[in-house]
């Protein structure tokens, strides 16, 4: 790859993304691209010490004043407004942002929701970005940023994650200084089901032509030619030597039974997989029940929360191995304090581990799903709950754009009651079928393959500088 003479600030927001991009052999490709790569951090420092040379430039933590967010509170519901008729999910993303609270920010909200009733064009929502700009303008941090990035003198702004507030005002000081700024669309369902972007970028980079049609759908503004597929580096560690380990490590730090299948359910956080605790109870005690063969029952929960919900199923099911992510908190007092939770080396072996070695995988329609069918693993989605039993509703889920991709595929089975999981369980066991459906899944959520995917992702930033 032929060198530029060019300098990019590699903006790391969260946890994830310093898994994606730390952890990963990314770095390896954009020094190879780029004169220089400075790190922009959002997470301390001193974290990045074992695992690059690079010179870190640590920012303060922007908070958003009230201004701040009613503007960008009314972009993205505004956002959500003028999708909402073709999309499940954003529909159900604007219902649940809605406050009934009496406090400033609640009457607030229902404000911006009579508001955005009216205005909620792309011109509107435009607008409302540049209202929310004018308060950035004055902002000690922005003036920060503005300090920083005249000092350094870069030549492009690469954002790991396009959604999190606080990043706004350093893509505002970017405009400012009429730097380039590109942004890495961070998940499978940020634009299917979520709201606004938190602010304009230059260049996007997708994981696949799917992504990139959402993307021209959902922005109208954007330029097909400022978009590339790249795929997507959150499964880059799977194919790297780096992370690799044994069966028989595996079964040892797990203290497996090496003659049983193995069972992984994984969990999602609290705010969307309300049901895991019952689908975790049902499994173990269809094991005591022997109503499913005897299996080893791992459970691994969410890095994005603490697993104090889970407590009562370690006491109650003692045979139940428990993988809790070994992410460490670096900066608890945030706005966002899950996006302060960093992965160590040790927990992305473990991950790779249960995924290659696992026999099964259950979740409730997470992105893990994706994890496991990268080893060509089988997949159970269950959804119990629905707007009538009493349950959380996960099955309102199914409607949702992107879940219906993975429905249409086949390359999961969804059970919707007891008795599904177990006979879902039973014949996945027994007979590992649809490598085919699995495969051709990933090929649609994921453009480009593992190896290639930091290459071709640094070389189209290089293009655009």
């Amino acid at each position: 790859m032929q060198k530029k003479e060019s300098k990019l600030a590699l903006v790391i927001t969260d946890g994830v993304g310093f898994r994606n991009f730390i952890l990963s052999d990314f770095l390896k490709y954009a020094n190879q691209a780029f004169n220089e790569v400075v790190i922009l951090s959002c997470l301390p420092k001193s974290i990045y010490k074992e695992h690059t040379e690079l010179r870190v430039v640590e920012l303060n933590v922007f908070v958003e004043t009230f201004k701040t967010w009613f503007f960008r509170k009314a972009k993205e519901i505004a956002h959500l407004k003028l999708h909402k008729k073709e999309n499940f999910g954003i529909l159900d993303n604007l219902n649940a942002n809605y406050s009934r609270f009496k406090t400033s920010r609640g009457y607030a909200t229902r404000f911006i929701y009579r508001l955005t009733a009216l205005f909620h064009s792309e011109s509107n929502i435009q607008q409302f970005q540049r209202l929310q700009n004018v308060t950035f303008r004055h902002h000690k941090i922005t003036k920060e940023y503005v300090s920083i990035l005249e000092e350094e003198q870069f030549n492009m702004l690469f954002f790991t994650h396009q959604r999190p507030p606080y990043i706004a005002p350093l893509v505002y000081a970017a405009n400012r200084k009429k730097i380039k700024t590109s942004a890495f669309i961070f998940s499978w369902d940020n634009l299917a089901s979520k709201g606004r972007m938190a602010s304009n970028f230059d260049y996007y980079l997708v994981w696949s032509d799917l992504m990139k049609q959402d993307l021209l759908k959902f922005y109208k503004a954007i330029k097909e030619e400022h978009i590339k597929v790249v795929g997507t580096p959150q499964f880059v560690p799977y194919v790297m030597e780096t992370y690799k380990i044994s069966k028989t490590d595996f079964i040892d730090q797990f203290d497996l039974d090496p003659n049983l299948k193995t069972i992984c359910f994984s969990c999602g956080d609290i705010s969307t997989s309300k049901n895991d605790e019952l689908y975790i109870e049902t499994m173990a005690n269809a094991i005591l029940e022997k109503t499913v063969e005897p299996v080893n029952f791992i459970v691994r929960t969410s890095p994005a929360e603490d697993p104090v919900r889970f407590e009562e199923l370690v006491e109650k099911f003692p045979f139940i191995k428990w993988n809790f992510p070994k992410w460490k908190q670096v900066r608890p007092n945030h706005q966002e304090s899950w996006s302060q939770r960093i992965p160590t080396v040790e927990d992305v072996k473990q991950l790779r581990a249960l995924l290659e070695y696992s026999d099964l995988n259950i979740n409730m329609l997470s992105t893990m799903s994706l994890d496991f069918m990268m080893f060509d693993k089988p997949v159970i989605n269950p959804v119990f709950g629905n707007a009538d039993n009493g349950l959380y509703d996960d099955q309102r889920f199914l409607g949702y754009e992107h879940i219906q991709h993975l429905v249409n595929s086949k390359s999961t089975r969804v059970v919707k009651n007891k008795e599904q999981l177990l006979e879902a369980i039973s014949a996945y066991l027994s007979n590992n079928s649809g490598t085919k459906n699995r495969k051709a899944f990933i090929d649609q959520q994921v453009g480009v393959p593992l190896e290639e995917t930091n290459k071709q992702l640094v070389k189209s930033l290089a293009s655009w500088v």
